[in-house]
């Protein structure tokens, strides 16, 4: 036994008569024993109780895996570079197991972009998969490809409802859509709450990406149970062209002039900071997702009330890992669906969190 009480392979090796390498070959089932001796080595693993060094058994078996991430293309300070750090960070830690982890990059406004990076991770011939399913349809096509070659996936921040995904790491996303509805209308009498504007990203043209419609569920659901007099309004604003958006939103306002209440339900109530600092009204109420240090800037500046956050890093870290255990070790997960806790992050939390 080792100095902690551990038998050791050289413990069997002596209670079965062979020698550690004749032992080692039974372990990992390679090479050639006899009948005879391999008999002898269960019988003194079974008497022994020896339980082998599983990650030990993965390095000698010499054979590399790839765990294969899709993700879009992303700048510095964005929701996707948490994301993709976490996936690195992840990559980092079994790198010693012989896996290797690779990014695969496209365009989340351009379907066609998210076919050519699907086919070129397809290709790398990946032993398990991390999957962000902005484009639906195309995500479940994936999914069933993926499952036809038995490679498992993982989803993370939204996941969708099929058959063979593997595990799922994010957000109850309906759930943070009814903790907003919830947030924002806390402590108001149903006179108080007329109107909400929920304003939106412009996304792909053929509108086939829409990666927060759980979550306008959920906020939708609780204002109609709560609030079914409330009028919800909808205003689109385009990322790829922030020069457009002060003069999208004053046409909007325009038309409804009383923008009390104001949600965004992705990672970007940064992107209207500006302008609802230039157009204040008393007793505003405006809530935002995710810890990007822009909108946490807006927080500290008093533009935005309320941010719902995650330790987004945590989702694909998680993933790798859970991937990694499976394709090494055939090792389960105890959950299939694992949740990240929500965070409400006001001014008053802001420098603990």
């Amino acid at each position: 036994m080792d100095k902690n009480g551990k038998v050791t392979i050289i413990d069997v090796a002596r209670k079965a008569g062979v020698s550690k390498g004749t032992v080692d070959r039974v372990v990992h089932n390679r090479g050639e024993v006899s009948r005879k001796s391999a008999e002898k080595v269960r019988k003194a693993i079974e008497e022994l109780q020896y339980r082998p060094n599983l990650y030990a058994s993965v390095l000698a078996t010499r054979k590399a895996h790839m765990i294969a991430c899709l993700l879009p293309i992303f700048s510095k300070g964005e929701f996707w570079e948490k994301m993709h750090a976490g996936f690195l960070r992840g990559g980092e830690s079994v790198s010693t197991l012989n896996v290797v982890t690779q990014v695969f990059l496209f365009d989340q406004y351009d379907p066609d972009s998210f076919h050519a990076a699907v086919a070129e991770m397809l290709a790398s011939e990946p032993s398990g998969v991390i999957l962000q399913p902005l484009f639906k349809n195309e995500t479940l096509e994936l999914a069933v490809r993926l499952r036809e070659l038995g490679i498992p996936y993982v989803y993370v921040d939204t996941k969708l409802e099929d058959p063979g995904y593997f595990a799922y790491y994010g957000m109850p996303k309906y759930k943070s859509g009814r903790l907003c509805a919830r947030m924002l209308t806390e402590r108001l009498d149903p006179e108080e709450v007329r109107d909400v504007t929920v304003v939106r990203i412009t996304r792909d043209k053929s509108r086939r990406s829409d990666p927060t419609m759980e979550r306008r569920s959920g906020f939708n659901d609780f204002m109609d149970e709560h609030f079914p007099e409330c009028r919800i309004h909808q205003v689109f604003i385009d990322p790829n062209k922030p020069e457009s958006i002060p003069d999208t939103l004053d046409a909007f306002a325009a038309d409804h002039p009383d923008m009390k209440m104001v949600v965004m339900f992705n990672s970007r109530i940064h992107l209207i900071a500006d302008w609802l600092k230039a157009h204040p009204v008393k007793g505003r109420r405006v809530i935002g997702f995710d810890n990007m240090e822009k909108n946490l800037e807006a927080v500290r500046s008093d533009i935005v009330s309320i941010l719902i956050a995650e330790h987004v890093e945590d989702q694909t870290f998680k993933a790798v890992h859970a991937l990694s255990d499976y394709i090494l070790m055939h090792k389960s997960i105890p959950m299939r669906d694992n949740y990240m806790h929500m965070d409400i992050l006001t001014k008053y939390n802001l420098e603990y969190y």
